[in-house]
């Protein structure tokens, strides 16, 4: 990547003190969230915000810590209550995966989520990313957190692009590059340029006259350009597989002991194929289970 205009640690000043008078009150970043649950309720939180709207993901969350608000507590549940307590949140298999890394934690780490982020990535559906916003946001460490909203920002403010490519190891090495040296400065900057992706440099109608680091952005300098978005693209939800799955684990939720008939499950759906195809990926995913002609969410 290019650089941009001006040295990368004249920027993060700007962007600090922009953060700290336009950042949303999430719970996560309030300080007696970190005091009672700790990393544990960032990695939760981190869990839940993967493809999933911060207005959707704070009811869940809340109720989510109230019900485990530890690792251990979490460990001790069962596979069928923690897809149920997941509900709408979408993308069911996260829950599957945060359950199994609640064990692993336990197990491994004496209840205590890890700092080290080879020892975050060694857990069940911890990525690059996670393990970072973990260490960073939970810790304090001095790590590179790259979200979709800060690889939008880095590539209109270094690029000049309108969108950013596909997600790639290269996008942690210019993050890098950008971060002020300091943990604590460090970790202002990770949040502020996230921020910035989501309320100002939004996807479709960002809004270019807010922005705190307009004069040091290549994209503005060069005229907005549309550069094109080769990205790929998200499969829609209507009529999809994913649909039918939802609908799957939504009558299985609110069924008696969630379990129901196996040929009584969406019974009414309109395509049958779909309908066996979603249940056949479920059962795969561990998400469901089929026995003696039933189906139920995992015991």
């Amino acid at each position: 990547m290019a650089a941009i205009s001006t040295p990368p640690l004249t920027v993060a000043p700007v962007l600090a003190h922009w953060y700290r008078d336009n950042a949303r009150d999430l719970p996560w970043r309030r300080p007696h969230f970190h005091e009672q649950f700790g990393a544990w309720g960032t990695l939760v939180s981190e869990f839940m915000l993967q493809q999933t709207p911060v207005s959707r993901v704070i009811p869940h969350l809340e109720a989510w810590l109230e019900r485990w608000p530890t690792p251990a507590r979490m460990a001790q549940a069962t596979p069928a209550e923690v897809v149920q307590q997941w509900s709408n949140l979408g993308y069911p298999r996260r829950a599957l995966w945060l359950y199994r890394a609640a064990i692993e934690i336990t197990e491994r780490h004496d209840g205590v989520v890890p700092r080290d982020v080879d020892a975050l990535l060694a857990l069940s559906g911890i990525g690059d990313y996670t393990a970072r916003a973990v260490a960073v946001f939970a810790y304090g460490d001095h790590h590179p957190v790259v979200d979709t909203n800060t690889r939008r920002v880095m590539a209109r403010a270094l690029e000049g692009k309108s969108q950013p490519g596909a997600a790639a190891r290269r996008d942690l090495t210019a993050m890098s590059e950008l971060l002020p040296t300091d943990r604590e400065h460090s970790a202002i900057f990770n949040a502020a340029m996230m921020e910035l992706g989501a309320t100002v440099c939004t996807s479709r109608t960002p809004k270019c006259a807010q922005c705190p680091i307009l004069a040091q952005c290549a994209w503005a300098a060069s005229g907005y350009p549309d550069t094109g978005d080769d990205r790929p693209r998200q499969a829609r939800y209507e009529g999809s597989d994913r649909q039918a799955r939802g609908a799957v684990l939504k009558s299985l939720r609110a069924a008696h002991d969630n379990t129901l008939l196996l040929d009584s499950v969406i019974h009414d759906w309109g395509e049958p194929a779909q309908r066996d195809r979603a249940i056949d990926s479920l059962i795969a995913d561990g998400l469901v289970e089929a026995v003696d002609g039933m189906l139920r969410l995992p015991r």
